[in-house]
């Protein structure tokens, strides 16, 4: 068995195919309508009872086409050559209905929502029934060839969209994993100096331990809060941790650098900054986390939002949570975020979602686009 077909059988189904939607029984609805409509006022319809029933028979099937794709396909092609290989052998007239059509969403549904082991088997039924349809009803070579390649488009814009739609999930998760190894980055810096903190606290209470009784119970109790702070930083960093990677040391912006986001950039927006209420004592996580994504959001806001002329950026904490808020005065939809920034937003929100925190975005109700996010003081993934 050749490597490609493997890969192609190896493939599962995408995650969590919508059942039904309102299209879905929309396109129902038109087809029993249509169905019926061309039935009874179309003359040239040979059998007209029995092509109603097979169009309106197997149109509810169209229910199921995405979470059962080679079900479906098995049984309406499989009906479809069974009738027609019955009217060849009774020298009846072959059935050609226009709103049969709608058996072209099926290939389609094959290659979007199935296995790989389905879309094989289905493409094998699929040819099955459409070779048997060309020789019980032969009208000439322009007609099989131009059914054929019908056929074979479907196939092809199936897959493409799954391709498309998987490229796409697989960038998400790199995000993501990209977002969760640079927070642990961040972390590992807050734990080197807790246990340095630990470890110096302990050599002092040794050291003092002759001269001063309370030197060591002082040290003691600096060492128990050190530690506290240790556990929690390293239960944070063992669980956004997803894979190795060289450590940064360097030291990591917080909200006191803030003010580096802000000024007149030389063809957009000025960016003004304000920070309000309690944010002294930060965990070192929170306080990167509140940096990364002011510095992500007006970097969006400059690129994207037209004829924006300021980017407000604000910080405010209290006893409990630190929020923020970056809201632009752009053109209404302009900053709506496109698929390179939509990975952005979606590091944002993972960064916040592992602190413990939310993060949002949309549109402004009068004009411009806010990113907003809301983390607790206390951290946790």
């Amino acid at each position: 068995m050749s490597h490609p077909l493997q890969s192609v059988l190896a493939e599962s189904r995408p995650a969590a195919p919508p059942a039904r939607v309102w299209r879905d029984w929309a396109l129902l609805g038109s087809i029993a309508f249509f169905g019926v409509l061309e039935g009874l006022l179309r003359e040239d319809l040979t059998l007209p009872v029995l092509s109603m029933v097979v169009t309106l028979g197997l149109a509810p099937l169209l229910l199921w086409r995405r979470t059962h794709p080679l079900a479906v396909v098995g049984t309406v092609f499989g009906v479809v050559a069974v009738l027609q290989v019955g009217l060849f052998v009774t020298d009846a007239p072959t059935l050609d209905v226009y709103t049969m059509l709608y058996v072209l969403l099926l290939p389609y549904s094959l290659f979007r929502w199935g296995s790989g082991r389905e879309a094989v088997a289905g493409l094998a039924v699929i040819l099955g029934a459409a070779t048997t349809a060309v020789l019980t009803s032969w009208t000439g070579m322009a007609d099989a060839v131009g059914g054929i390649g019908v056929l074979v488009a479907s196939f092809a814009l199936g897959w493409a969209v799954r391709t498309q739609h998987g490229a796409r999930e697989r960038r998400v998760e790199q995000v993501k994993s990209q977002e969760r190894v640079l927070l642990a980055r961040e972390l590992h810096d807050t734990v080197a100096h807790h246990v340095s903190a630990i470890a110096v606290q302990a050599q002092a209470g040794r050291a003092l331990a002759a001269t001063s009784p309370s030197a060591p119970l002082e040290a003691l109790e600096v060492i128990e809060e050190e530690a506290s702070r240790t556990l929690a930083e390293m239960r944070t960093m063992v669980r956004v941790l997803r894979n190795e990677a060289p450590v940064d040391y360097a030291p990591q912006p917080g909200v006191a650098d803030l003010h580096r986001l802000s000024g007149a950039s030389p063809a957009g927006p000025r960016v003004e900054v304000g920070v309000s209420g309690d944010v002294a004592a930060l965990p070192s996580a929170i306080d990167a986390a509140v940096f990364r994504i002011a510095q992500e959001a007006v970097t969006n806001a400059l690129r994207h939002a037209r004829n924006a002329t300021v980017v407000d950026v604000r910080v405010a904490g209290d006893r409990s949570t630190i929020s923020l808020v970056v809201r632009d005065d752009g053109d209404p939809g302009t900053a709506e975020l496109g698929p390179e920034t939509g990975f952005g937003l979606t590091g944002m929100k993972e960064r916040a979602l592992l602190l413990g925190g939310t993060c949002e975005a949309g549109p402004c109700l009068d004009r411009g686009w806010a990113v907003s996010a809301t983390l607790p003081r206390q951290g946790s993934a």
